[in-house]
């Protein structure tokens, strides 16, 4: 954010009013132009746009110096959130109104699971503020800490269970994430999320196959073909459920030699490109029209994770597989064989490559346990 002196069109007599513009940045609108975000406010002074004497370039001179020494107190002022630039209406706007804003723009961009999640976050603050409308004026430090209180004592689902410590870190990163929105379009001058702590997650055990476990499930039989294809093929691309079930035979490419797909990865919504293996390409089957989808019929419920157990018991697997659990197969299958860990981060779409570290500490514990099982050859 910057603030700068502008000057006004000239009127009649040939002044121009000096303005004191906040510069928020860019963004693209709907029909895809750049516009510029800003506020303007009068200075209450003026100079000539053409002096004609010597009595008015000094005017304009010392006019331009006092501006100049106005903008370099708003912006100290800013600096120590004393400047109260922005509308006094935007800080009496409800928290509530604004985050119902942001699932409504998320409905257009992106997945159901993600909107699921800020809905029932609303919610949770609705039951927070008890029927009250919580302004930006008073969502301060101290209110901030007391949701984050609700969310670790207070708050339980539907089920009346209380919120395990990963779903009240996410909960909670969503509200953060809302505050930070809000403090870089201007609405609060001073943001609450700086002086309060994330609510840290647990970290649950990753749950994947090993290679005489996959071999296994491939043999046993499933309830769904589709459902078992689709979990198989996840293990051999690390491709995320969501891009598994949307992914059509346009998409892919089979020939001379180079099959791959092309997808959007469902978080960073860039477009990427997969070589595929031998083993996915027979679990895809023959192809078919472009806009039919390669696993045609795959669908999720509260029954998939169930099938899914049942399948892997069929195999002699007594581990707790789900879905997602074949993406961590592919991450620590490539790096058990040789991968470094920046390809498989590229691989799985991480932003991040500490999110893919997690992978190559499991495999680190795998070699400990493994050089520990070594019997004794002095005993």
């Amino acid at each position: 954010m910057k603030l700068s002196i502008e000057k006004k069109q000239a009127d009649r007599a040939g002044r121009q009013q000096l303005l004191l513009t906040r510069n928020y940045g860019s963004y693209i609108d709907e029909s895809g132009k750049r516009v510029k975000k800003r506020k303007r406010q009068s200075l209450d002074l003026f100079i000539y746009a053409t002096p004609k004497d010597k009595a008015q370039r000094d005017y304009n001179k010392k006019t331009l110096e006092l501006a100049e020494r106005i903008q370099a107190q708003a912006i100290v002022d800013l600096a120590n959130n004393k400047y109260h630039f922005e509308d006094e209406a935007k800080q009496q706007q409800s928290f509530i109104d604004f985050m119902q804003q942001i699932i409504e723009d998320k409905r257009k961009t992106d997945g159901k699971s993600n909107v699921s999640t800020w809905e029932s976050v609303l919610i949770h603050l609705q039951r927070f503020a008890g029927g009250h409308q919580l302004s930006f004026a008073n969502f301060d430090t101290t209110l901030l800490q007391d949701f984050r209180i609700y969310l670790t004592t207070t708050a339980v689902t539907k089920s009346g269970k209380k919120l395990s410590s990963n779903t009240a870190s996410t909960y909670f990163n969503k509200v953060r994430a809302a505050l930070n929105q809000a403090f870089h379009e201007g609405i609060i001058r001073r943001n609450p999320v700086n002086e309060v702590k994330t609510i840290k997650p647990e970290q649950n055990k990753r749950q994947y196959l090993l290679e005489d476990e996959l071999r296994a499930a491939y043999k046993a039989d499933c309830r769904y073909d589709v459902l078992k294809r689709a979990f198989l093929f996840g293990c051999t691309t690390g491709l995320r459920w969501s891009d598994i079930q949307k992914l059509k035979w346009q998409d892919v490419f089979l020939s001379d030699g180079v099959n791959r797909i092309t997808f959007n990865h469902k978080k960073n919504r860039k477009l990427q490109y997969l070589d595929l293996p031998k083993d996915a390409i027979k679990l895809m089957g023959e192809p078919e029209a472009p806009e039919t989808r390669v696993f045609k019929g795959l669908k999720y419920s509260t029954y998939t994770n169930v099938a899914i157990l049942q399948w892997m018991l069929r195999a002699g697997i007594t581990k707790h597989i789900t879905f997602h659990c074949a993406r961590h197969t592919f991450a620590v299958r490539l790096l058990t064989n040789g991968a470094d860990i920046y390809t498989v981060s590229k691989l799985l779409g991480h932003s991040e490559l500490k999110t893919t570290q997690i992978y190559a500490d499991i495999i680190e514990s795998k070699r400990k346990e493994a050089m520990e099982s070594l019997p004794s050859l002095w005993n």
